[in-house]
């Protein structure tokens, strides 16, 4: 190499000593140091230690921090919300005219300001808290999370995350031995949400069905078929991955049961095969979210293997979208003859109806788990499990990149959608299956159960309520009020089930959607009742159709429910019946003022 011209070999070097000359021994930036290397110094005093033993901010923060975080909790008996106020803040959008100071803020103002913003957030640990699957995360999956953000570990391979690696492989290997799979050929993909599961299952999918769409692009129609009752993400997966949302194949569900119809789907199944069309994809739903409604996946195993695609094509994916449904799996060996954790006779049959039909994941390809919904976890620990890793690895792996070497047996970044990947989620679900273990799981979803069941006997015993899912064996109580007066159960069966109760169903799907924007009001208003705060509760703006409307030609012809869902173990029975108290004196409001 050359030697560099004298002027700018001099210039070189003036510019290190003078960089020399900005600090101390210590790393402290002396007096006449400029102010890039006073602000460093200053950011040393406030980023977490390097090393044990000295003066850490962040332990110090934490501290402090806590206490903060107390001082949004309410107090007992207070409102669902955070702090001491459940409105909104800031308007939109003029939320955004907002512009980076020149100088650097101070470490306590800005977490000041962090604290502010969850005034009046959703207190999810709250009894009055019930408004939809999403519970309280336990101390054990917070504590692993938060050491990812503290080391920043990432599984994008195995240099930048070395041991850390264990929390998903290991993930992999429990929850393929809960399922019955071989744990060692078991895979785990933890991503951005159940929408990540989803998109991943169709992707292996379009992949296997459709071999030469990763250089060519997708250029056939394959299709992906799932139930009436299929999360809403089936247009994000479809829109995303390039498949269309229009090759998105809904087959009817049974009206009892919610569950996919077999003989509608063997019908679908024929048709495509008549006309030689690839089904890249069939998504059971194993616990919707508002139904809780388990697709029968063993049967639809069989229809799939009596109806291979054409010549030329792949193999469809059978994926099971357990998101909200997959811990019933924790009941599948449960000894229901002893009964060790003492379970009620109601619950009993439920919690082994639920054990057998998740027992059934068995024959799914892949599987989505939410760890942050029936999981107990913090947000996002969301897992695409894969019975096959080989097969699955091998299928999407793509070509080395330089400036990342290989230092274990496990780099993803080979073949996941994602590249760099936190930590965070895979800790959580792994604490989580130490901590609970299978009896602890098995108790509190359990203990759940117990308060849903408490709940449909209350509403039962009220003349103007009706449960709008008996036949449902999830956690959510979906039920429909009506005015004083009115034979609920009566009232809901004819709206349900005669095209002549249409005008009635579509007026009392107002007045559900009323109360439940009414209970939502006083919620946010921090209203009380009788001394006493009202729950946080939601509605489904049609979680099934009429019986009528089966092929979903009308728009209107659903069915609206108010919604409960007691995730946490803080719920009482005192709970339950001030929740039916409320959700009265919300209809005596609505239909006051109408």
């Amino acid at each position: 190499m050359d030697a560099l011209p004298p002027k700018v070999a001099a210039t070189k070097h003036a510019t290190s000593k003078a960089y020399e000359s900005h600090f101390k021994a210590d790393g402290a930036a002396h007096d006449k140091a400029p102010k890039w290397a006073k602000y460093r110094t200053e950011m040393t005093g406030e980023f977490p230690l390097p090393y044990r033993g000295g003066k850490d901010p962040l332990a110090e923060q934490i501290g402090k921090f806590v206490g903060k975080l107390d001082m949004l909790r309410p107090e007992k008996g207070g409102p669902a919300y955070l702090g001491d106020s459940g409105a909104l803040t800031w308007t939109y959008p003029e939320v955004k005219d907002v512009k980076i100071a020149r100088e650097m803020g101070t470490l306590e103002g800005v977490l000041d300001e962090v604290v502010g913003m969850f005034q009046g957030l959703g207190n999810w640990g709250s009894p009055l808290t019930m408004c939809n699957v999403l519970p309280q995360g336990n101390t054990a999956a917070i504590m692993a999370s938060m050491m990812a953000q503290v080391f920043a570990p990432s599984l994008i391979e195995g240099e930048y995350s070395w041991n850390v690696q264990r929390a998903e492989l290991e993930t992999a290997g429990m929850l393929g031995n809960l399922i019955g799979w071989d744990p060692l050929n078991t895979g785990a993909i933890f991503t951005w949400g159940g929408s990540g599961c989803w998109t991943y299952g169709l992707k292996y999918g379009l992949t296997r069905v459709l071999p030469h769409s990763r250089e060519k692009g997708i250029r056939t129609d394959a299709k992906v078929i799932c139930s009436q009752q299929a999360h809403y993400v089936q247009e994000n997966a479809s829109d995303w991955t390039g498949i269309g949302m229009d090759n998105v194949v809904r087959v009817q569900t049974d009206v009892v049961t919610n569950q996919m119809d077999v003989v509608d789907l063997e019908r679908i199944l024929k048709e495509l095969t008549a006309s030689k069309t690839p089904v890249a994809a069939i998504v059971c739903t194993m616990g919707t979210t508002d139904s809780s409604a388990f697709d029968p996946i063993a049967k639809v195993r069989a229809l799939l293997d009596r109806y291979p695609n054409p010549e030329g094509f792949g193999k469809a994916i059978l994926y099971a979208d357990a998101v909200v449904g997959w811990s019933w799996i924790y009941f599948k060996d449960y000894d229901f003859a002893t009964n060790p954790l003492g379970f009620s006779d109601r619950v009993l049959p439920i919690l082994r109806q639920n054990g057998e039909m998740m027992k059934e994941i068995e024959h799914a390809d892949c599987v989505g788990i939410d760890f942050h919904k029936v999981g107990f976890a913090p947000y996002v620990s969301s897992c695409f499990l894969y019975k096959d890793a080989a097969a699955f690895e091998s299928l999407h792996r793509r070509g080395k990149d330089a400036y990342l070497q290989v230092r274990t047996p496990y780099n993803p970044m080979y073949y996941t959608l994602e590249v760099s990947r936190t930590c965070s989620g895979a800790l959580a679900g792994w604490a989580t299956l130490k901590y609970f273990g299978l009896e602890g799981m098995q108790a509190i979803l359990g203990g759940i159960l117990e308060t849903k069941y408490y709940l449909e006997d209350l509403v039962d015993t009220q003349p103007d309520m009706v449960c709008v899912n008996p036949e449902d064996t999830g956690l959510i109580t979906l039920f429909r009020v009506y005015p004083k007066g009115t034979n609920a159960k009566a009232q809901f069966t004819k709206e349900l089930t005669e095209p002549a109760g249409r005008a009635d169903l579509i007026k009392n799907n107002q007045l559900t959607e009323a109360v439940g924007n009414k209970l939502f009001e006083w919620f946010r208003a921090g209203k009380k009742l009788d001394g006493k705060y009202t729950p946080w509760m939601s509605f489904s703006t049609g979680f099934r159709v009429a019986d009528y409307n089966r092929d979903e030609q009308d728009s209107e012809e659903v069915v609206f429910a108010l919604k409960s869902f007691p995730m946490n173990v803080f719920v009482t029975p005192e709970t339950m019946k001030w929740a039916v108290h409320c959700v009265h004196a919300a209809r005596d409001e609505v239909l006051k003022d109408a």
